[in-house]
């Protein structure tokens, strides 16, 4: 079992010591596998008007992606207020409702579509229990050492709107 950690190892080492050029040699699937900084994320509005998410103007994330399929992701507000009290039971309603509103995540399991260019999320844990047993779709594209992330048109509030996330390679 140690020769398989070592060769995998060893793949991702590789791919990490290449250009962002060179990494496109690796197959699609495998250009998903590592860490990845929120550099933008906006919202296209159906009437063509591009606003900024829930999260404000300038919101802090990560997303990874493991070789073995699995993948979470994190995102939050910058400005998010902490709690008057380090103890998480003495939180006030509006502490946790700011915290709660501030704060986006999920995690499971992933698939990627190489033909037609998007990966499924499908979710097993999130901070919105409504998502859980959900399939997410995002279409993807790969600039260098940057990650977009698409989604389909999804109606929130009545208006179809499309996000769309660029992210950067950290590992």
């Amino acid at each position: 079992m140690s020769a398989v950690i070592a060769a995998a190892s060893h793949r991702v080492a590789a791919r990490e010591l290449l250009a962002p050029d060179q990494v496109a040699a690796c197959s699609v699937t495998e250009q998903f596998s590592g860490t990845w900084k929120l550099v933008s994320w906006k919202i296209e509005q159906a009437n063509g008007e591009v606003i900024d998410p829930p999260l404000g103007p300038d919101p802090l994330g990560w997303i990874i992606y493991q070789p073995g399929g699995r993948m979470c992701v994190e995102l939050m507000r910058p400005d998010r207020p902490n709690f008057a009290s380090n103890n998480l039971m003495e939180a006030t309603p509006e502490e946790v409702e700011a915290a709660f509103e501030g704060y986006v995540s999920y995690g499971g399991s992933y698939e990627v579509n190489e033909q037609e260019r998007f990966v499924i999320h499908r979710i097993e844990l999130s901070w919105f229990p409504n998502l859980v047993g959900t399939e997410q779709k995002r279409f993807f594209e790969f600039a260098g050492d940057r990650l977009t992330l698409r989604t389909p048109p999804l109606t929130l509030l009545g208006e179809a709107q499309v996000h769309r996330l660029i992210w950067q390679r950290l590992m």
